[in-house]
């Protein structure tokens, strides 16, 4: 099984990430073949190199497109998130379990025919197993599910919007997360997504929201997230599509 990573906020590369190859496409895509710990694996960072491209600019068909030719079957992903929960605080780790899509575009990659998808499990249930196999194995401290908001940033959002946000069932809230799961489901490729609280939603905590804040919590976890994907690769080395 071909699997690649998508690294957000804070993840531009992985401890025990071993670099064998870097590939620049178009539209500022990076893909880079390597190893971690000791599995093979390609890594996209999301923001491309050198976190450049904000979220609302991130070539999300470009990088499923790119994904699907190079033959990739599955996709792990990180997300940096703000908890609509007052009790999962920073650092806190959660496998998303379901999605509340409120971007403002339509992401598909069927534009000019018509297909309707099925979102019954908006996340991998083979990935997701295989993170929480992992988790246990390393005896990682997670949270098995999660509901996830994609709002279109790049602003954080209003207190009335958390508030709005947590009644309709959310429990934390990023950017990027839905259009990846949308399009790799198009593609035919096995996605999820580990969510990383760096921060309480606007209204939630006692102090005003900063992206430092937010890279900050994302490069301590990033030992964690290496270990936990690492892991989890080899899980999936031994697991049939």
């Amino acid at each position: 099984m071909k699997i690649a990573i998508i690294g957000g906020t804070g993840v531009q590369s992985l401890p025990h990430w071993t670099l064998v190859a870097e590939h620049a496409h178009p539209e500022g895509v990076y893909l880079y073949e390597g190893r971690l710990g000791g599995e093979p694996a390609l890594l996209l960072p999301r923001h491309s190199k050198g976190h450049k491209t904000p979220p609302h600019r991130i070539p999300h068909e470009r990088h499923v497109r790119l994904l699907k030719e190079q033959g990739v079957q599955a996709v792990l992903a990180t997300a940096a998130v703000g908890s609509l929960r007052t009790d999962w605080e920073p650092g806190a780790l959660i496998i998303l379990s379901d999605f509340l899509d409120f971007m403002r575009e339509v992401n598909t990659l069927y534009h000019d025919e018509v297909v309707h998808t099925d979102f019954t499990a908006p996340f991998s249930p083979m990935l997701r197993d295989a993170l929480l196999q992992a988790a246990q194995h390393l005896q990682i401290p997670v949270q098995p599910t999660g509901v996830y908001v994609c709002a279109p940033g790049p602003r954080y959002e209003t207190p009335a919007e958390i508030r709005m946000f947590r009644m309709l069932g959310g429990d934390v809230i990023g950017m990027t997360v839905a259009p990846e799961a949308i399009l790799c489901r198009e593609a035919g490729i096995h996605y999820a997504a580990v969510a990383v609280v760096t921060n309480l939603g606007a209204g939630l905590s006692a102090h005003p929201l900063t992206h430092e804040e937010v890279t900050e919590v994302m490069q301590g976890a990033t030992e964690t997230l290496a270990d936990l994907f690492a892991q989890t690769l080899r899980i999936l080395r031994a697991t049939p599509l």
